[in-house]
């Protein structure tokens, strides 16, 4: 890595020399010109007899025809100028966002590689305790129920993975339909709920709401973020509500973990980001989540937010539209 980093440093100052190269070059060419034109203009002067009758008239059209060639190269040079700059601009922008872009990438596949090992390694060192030891009843529903966590984890993060691809390359065809968003939360936390018996959810959820929806991609927007709320926020209890606001539903989730700082507010939604160092983390997360969950929401003409709970923690909020 800190080769590769000595490469692109390399590369960058060979393209600035380059630029500042192209530039002076520009800059000698309009001083030549310039010279040229004015030696050229004094010598049509010197050669202009002052007893001609049309020597004033002589006279300004050589003058009138330096300032023209003036302004010319004048104007030549700043549209090259413009042209130039305006071209490095463009290749530095794209250059530094394609590196920018690909240390994302790095940081994903070593996130997902991460992400998909340890659900894969933990499943599989469960089934073999179970094969090869003899443990009791209480011992094997406990080896199962984690082996059960993990394929859930796998299977989810299968998901986002598939359905990142196919809204990237918009393949994706939403199947909108009347859905009751009431039972869709209910079914969702008790899903949770069984995947972690610890948890504890306090609702209040408004009955028989009532959105134009498909009902997988909503169904994922609620996993990724109250598997968001236990990854960063742990076992603390988690607040969900859902209320009738206008012309809208609101849907908001609400912990009791650390909260996320104001700068990282807006960046949590980009894709591949996670808040702080992606290649260090030891939160589990390769930070599709919640990019899915804010393309999700806005393919259903809605909006997703992050602020402060009272107390402490994060609120996520989720405005639908109504039927």
């Amino acid at each position: 890595m800190p080769f590769q980093k000595k490469k692109i440093q390399f590369v960058f100052v060979i393209y600035w020399v380059l630029l500042g190269y192209i530039i002076a070059a520009l800059v000698f060419w309009f001083i030549s010109l310039n010279k040229q034109n004015a030696q050229m203009t004094t010598y049509k002067i010197e050669r202009l007899s002052i007893i001609s009758a049309t020597y004033i008239v002589d006279l300004q059209r050589i003058q009138a025809d330096d300032k023209r060639k003036l302004a010319q190269y004048i104007g030549e040079g700043a549209t090259f100028l413009g042209l130039i700059l305006a071209g490095a601009i463009f290749i530095f922008r794209a250059v530094r966002r394609q590196l920018r872009e690909t240390k994302e990438q790095q940081n994903f596949m070593m996130a997902i590689t991460h992400e998909l090992k340890t659900p894969i390694a933990v499943t599989k060192l469960n089934l073999e305790t179970l094969q090869k030891r003899a443990l009791t009843e209480q011992q094997k529903d406990r080896l199962i129920h984690t082996s059960l966590i993990e394929a859930n984890r796998l299977d989810d993060l299968c998901n986002n993975l598939l359905l990142s691809s196919q809204l990237e390359s918009k393949a994706y065809r939403m199947v909108l339909e009347e859905i009751n968003g009431t039972s869709l939360l209910e079914e969702v936390m008790v899903e949770f709920m069984q995947r972690y018996p610890d948890l504890v959810i306090h609702k209040n959820l408004q009955p028989e709401c009532f959105m134009m929806a498909d009902n997988f991609l909503l169904k994922m927007v609620m996993h990724n973020l109250l598997d968001n709320v236990v990854k960063y926020a742990g076992k603390q209890p988690i607040n969900v509500e859902l209320v009738e606001e206008g012309n809208k539903y609101l849907i908001k989730i609400m912990d009791a973990g650390p909260g996320i700082p104001d700068a990282e507010k807006l960046k949590i939604f980009d894709k591949f980001y996670r808040v702080g160092n992606a290649a260090t983390k030891t939160a589990k997360g390769t930070g599709l989540g919640l990019h899915l969950c804010r393309r999700v929401v806005e393919t259903h003409k809605g909006t997703i937010n992050v602020g402060d709970a009272e107390g402490g923690g994060s609120i996520f909020t989720i405005a639908i539209p109504k039927v």
